[in-house]
């Protein structure tokens, strides 16, 4: 196989593969193995399958898009949402946890994996830029705190909640504060101490996972010194994690009922994944191939439909201690789904061990890293719209669905924008000086600006003028001709207005009829190529005329000069332009 063919095939991390990133890879594989276990049991139980699909679905679906995708360090396999949005779509079909429940959920497991790589493949994925930065700081801000709440009942020792969201768990918290184990706690402590200990004394060493070796022996050493009475919840005993081979059976009676659940989880995975993924990026610097990243998710769904796993995604309580315990390439996925394997196959003695409590101090240590509390400073005082959107964002990540937190945050996103572009500056343009070779200077507030010419305004347009600005920009040009004195001629200084679409043509039409209705004209610097394009399709540039578009400044104001009302110019004190000099003097 030759170097450019594994490039193509693989990405550029295949030129990092080396003794030193093998082994941290390796190291940060077995983080993720250990993590995955509590994860993969109890998010299968959300979804209504055995605790073993759990485990199946960080194999698979983990190795291909870690091999397929775009990120280095994304892990993929089993998440809250995911589980959660299964259940509600398929319980109304099967029994959860039969047989028949099961084939539903391999079924939508490919239909998913069909439209994630549909979507990837026709190039699709770029729809995601619309998700902005503040979008992805308030999502990664609410996912972390969801890591800390969640995490919260396991770090106490107490039981689960009842329900599935948030507000449940910090209600159980708060209803059953009494009952926190005090070992439990002690155990997450010393996991949290020992992983932030050894992150400060020796930052290249895996910290997490001496952290929580050191919670795991705390927990054992209760165990046996205290006759049992720890209250420290462990793992137990795990069937063998190993996938056992499965055909999705699609019932064509029910097809439309399934191609309905895949397209609404398919929303829920393309959303996640591409957030995850593109905050994981920001975080490692690593440019993201968003189509990429989708059809490697979307092949590893259709993979893992024929290994036993439902709907996988990226996830953040495994991609985030992933990159932090030192992960180089997806080669760290890799290694976390073959160890998961072997870990539950030679080391279920030892694994029995493994604390819930510690996992938690773990989650706790991410989430609080997750927060990222300077950035929201920073972003408080630069721009408070953008706060906001991040602060709502973050709010309906904890309040409400996940994807619905993604899709609240972008669509406020665009609303913001909308809201500015509506608005593009129309400035006022004149001088300071009447020294040679004066620039141009913005007139609007600036004190030394000279007086403007009674009979031409000079008005710099920066923006697009769109449906969305079409009332802005043609209220201003009103105003602008209803000043008690109004200015006649009008010279738009257009190399920063981008685009028009047809109602911003219109705009200029109907500005055009209006100045030569009352005796002046309209003149226009340097319009962009795609504005000159839209102007000949409605035929504007024929009702302008020629001599009415400059390739500079003071060619414009050379000729339009030559048509103002002599009469107006003899009597004028202002005299502003070269071209005034030639007038005779006053008086």
């Amino acid at each position: 196989m030759s170097k450019d063919w594994m490039l193509r095939l693989f990405g550029r991390w295949v030129q990092q593969v080396d003794r030193d990133s093998l082994r941290a890879d390796a190291l940060a594989g077995l983080l993720g193995a250990v993590l995955v276990l509590p994860q993969g049991i109890a998010f299968a139980t959300l979804a209504g399958l055995p605790p073993q699909y759990g485990l199946y679905t960080a194999v698979v679906p983990c190795i291909v898009a870690a091999v397929c995708g775009s990120s280095w360090h994304v892990v993929s396999g089993p998440t809250n949402a995911n589980s959660l949005a299964l259940f509600a779509m398929l319980a109304p079909l099967a029994m959860p946890g039969s047989d028949g429940y099961v084939h539903l959920v391999l079924a939508v497991t490919l239909l998913v994996g069909m439209m994630q790589a549909l979507i990837g493949g026709l190039k699709l994925g770029t729809v995601a830029n619309f998700i902005s930065p503040s979008v992805l700081l308030g999502f990664t801000g609410g996912a972390a705190l969801l890591i800390v709440v969640h995490g919260l009942k396991d770090l106490l020792g107490l039981p689960a909640p009842a329900g599935h969201g948030a507000g449940a768990a910090l209600l159980n918290v708060a209803a059953q504060w009494d009952a926190a184990r005090p070992a439990a706690v002690g155990v997450a402590a010393v996991t949290l101490a020992a992983a932030v200990g050894v992150a400060r004394l020796h930052p290249r060493a895996p910290a997490m996972l001496a952290g929580l070796c050191a919670g795991a022996l705390l927990a054992w050493a209760l165990e046996h010194g205290l006759g049992g009475w720890t209250g420290v919840a462990r793992l137990g005993a795990l069937s063998s994690a190993l996938p056992p081979m499965s055909v999705p059976r699609i019932d064509t009676d029910r097809l439309g009922d399934l191609m309905g659940a895949a397209f609404a989880l398919t929303i829920v995975a393309v959303g996640q994944s591409v957030s995850i993924a593109k905050t994981v990026a920001a975080r490692s610097h690593q440019h993201l191939d968003t189509n990429r990243e989708l059809l490697g998710q979307g092949l590893a769904n259709i993979a893992g439909s024929f290994f036993s796993s439902y709907v996988a995604c990226g996830s953040f309580t495994r991609s985030m201690p992933n990159l932090q315990a030192g992960a180089r390439t997806p080669l760290a996925a890799v290694f976390s789904a073959v160890l998961l394997v072997g870990l539950v196959a030679l080391a279920a003695p030892l694994l029995v061990w493994v604390p819930l409590a510690g996992i938690a101090a773990l989650l706790l240590l991410v989430g609080w890293k997750l927060l990222e509390l300077p950035r929201w400073r920073s972003l408080w005082r630069l721009d408070r719209h953008e706060f906001a959107i991040a602060g709502a964002t973050a709010a309906a990540t904890l309040a409400l669905r996940i994807e619905v937190a993604i899709l609240l945050g972008t669509m406020l996103s665009l609303v913001a924008y909308l809201y500015r572009t509506a608005r593009p500056a129309m400035r006022t343009m004149g001088f300071d000086t009447m020294a040679p070779g004066r620039p141009f200077v913005v007139a609007d507030g600036n004190p030394q600006a000279l007086p403007e010419c009674p009979q031409l305004k000079l008005l710099r347009m920066e923006g697009s003028v769109y449906f969305g600005a079409v009332a802005h920009v043609a209220d201003r040009l009103q105003s602008l001709r209803e000043e008690p004195q109004p200015q006649r001629h009008l010279l738009v200084m257009g190399k920063s207005m981008n685009f028009i679409d047809l109602a911003g043509a219109e705009v200029w039409q109907r500005e055009l009829q209006a100045r030569r209705a009352m005796g002046g004209d309209l003149y226009f610097h340097r319009p962009r190529p795609p504005v000159e394009q839209m102007w000949q399709r409605i035929g504007f540039d024929r009702a302008l005329g020629p001599g009415h578009v400059f390739p500079d400044k003071r060619s414009a104001i050379q000729a339009i000069f030559a048509r103002l009302d002599p009469a107006i110019c003899a009597r004028c004190p202002v005299r502003v332009f070269r071209e005034c000099g030639s007038l005779p003097p006053l008086g």
